[in-house]
């Protein structure tokens, strides 16, 4: 035995060993065999795609769904033809987590940050305030919304996207707010759930 053909065999069989279920395509939904941890679990079913009609009476205005639990934010346009679906960080805590409905209340390409009274109890060493730049919390563009301090916004530290790491926003990549600023509306519907 060779040792590159050693080293591929070690490596398949270990490779086995760390990967204990297996995912089978069925159509539009994947099945999961064996154990699987609940993290997993979550992170499979935030990438379902949704229809708009269990969440929102109608879609005048377009329609955001964030669900807080899969770590994912949907969109629909008014007319039908563009859904959207992308992977989102969320609030820390249930205390920093706004549920419920509300609109887009104001679009910002370029958003400057000042942290809410609140933050600043919690982390007196932050600044006051961050102009745009590749050190704003928000990103490139900011969807704020009609509850006040709550936003969608984008983030430029990639590494929070998927996981609880906001105080009470929804963080998107940067691409994915930029796309979604171009589509959705002062006025859009937005549920978080």
């Amino acid at each position: 035995m060779n040792r590159r053909l050693f080293l591929g065999t070690t490596a398949a069989f270990v490779g086995g060993l760390a990967v204990p279920a297996i995912a089978q395509s069925t159509g539009d939904s994947v099945e999961i065999e064996g154990e699987i941890s609940e993290a997993v679990r979550r992170n499979i079913s935030s990438f379902r795609s949704l229809r708009w009609q269990p969440y929102f009476d109608n879609l005048r205005r377009g329609a955001i769904l964030v669900d807080t639990t899969s770590r994912a934010l949907h969109y629909w346009n008014q007319e039908e033809t563009v859904y959207k679906l992308y992977p989102t960080s969320v609030p820390m805590s249930e205390e920093l987590t706004r549920r419920g409905r509300t609109r887009v209340a104001r679009k910002v390409e370029g958003p400057s940050w000042s942290p809410t009274p609140s933050m600043k109890i919690r982390n007196p060493e932050w600044p006051d305030y961050v102009g745009p730049g590749p050190d704003n919390p928000l990103g490139t563009h900011a969807l704020y919304l009609g509850w006040t301090y709550y936003r969608i916004h984008g983030t430029h530290d990639t590494r929070k996207i998927g996981r609880r790491s906001s105080n009470g926003c929804i963080g998107l990549y940067n691409e994915n707010i930029s796309e979604l600023f171009e589509l959705a509306t002062v006025g859009t519907q937005v549920l978080l759930i």
